[in-house]
């Protein structure tokens, strides 16, 4: 914005009318934003702020809590610790490979399956769909209908 001598005297009168920057900026058509980086140049007087509100008394601050020294611990002669001898690693059989399992996808070609997750991982009964997959896709028919859904269509859905 060019301001002009008049937009300066306007700004200062309203500002010194005690006028928000938004209601300046509306009474003069241009933004709040503005208002209040002409009046810095300007070094028009500061506003209170609608934060703090100042009150006739002053109130107190309250002084930090300072800690007490601490005081000397009492000492005690060290004590023998023994251990008990440490119990052999358990070795645990790999998993048996089931459906649940991802693998890496095979060569083009060959069939693949369905990724998508049924259940909750961790849980009990956590399994992937299994069924043949789509070329190029990592999901059957039915779950790549629900994962990959055209922009348009969810734009309609909410509106």
């Amino acid at each position: 914005m060019d301001w002009s001598a008049e937009a300066i005297e306007r700004l200062r009168a309203l500002w010194a009318e005690g006028h928000s920057t938004a209601e300046i900026g509306r009474r003069m058509g241009i933004s709040k934003n503005a208002v209040v980086g002409k009046a810095h140049r300007l070094n028009l007087p500061a506003r209170p702020s609608p934060i703090r509100r100042e009150t006739g008394e002053a109130t107190p601050r309250p002084q930090p809590v300072r800690a007490a020294p601490a005081a000397p611990r009492n000492t005690l002669p060290p004590v023998a610790v023994t251990t008990a001898p440490a119990a052999p690693p358990r070795v645990v059989p790999p998993p048996a490979p089931s459906a649940s399992v991802v693998r890496p996808f095979p060569r083009m070609g060959a069939a693949r399956a369905c990724c998508w997750p049924i259940g909750e991982p961790g849980q009990p009964g956590f399994r992937f769909c299994a069924a043949e997959a789509i070329p190029s896709k990592p999901y059957c028919l039915e779950h790549a209908a629900v994962a990959y859904v055209k922009a348009r269509d969810r734009r309609e859905d909410a509106a």
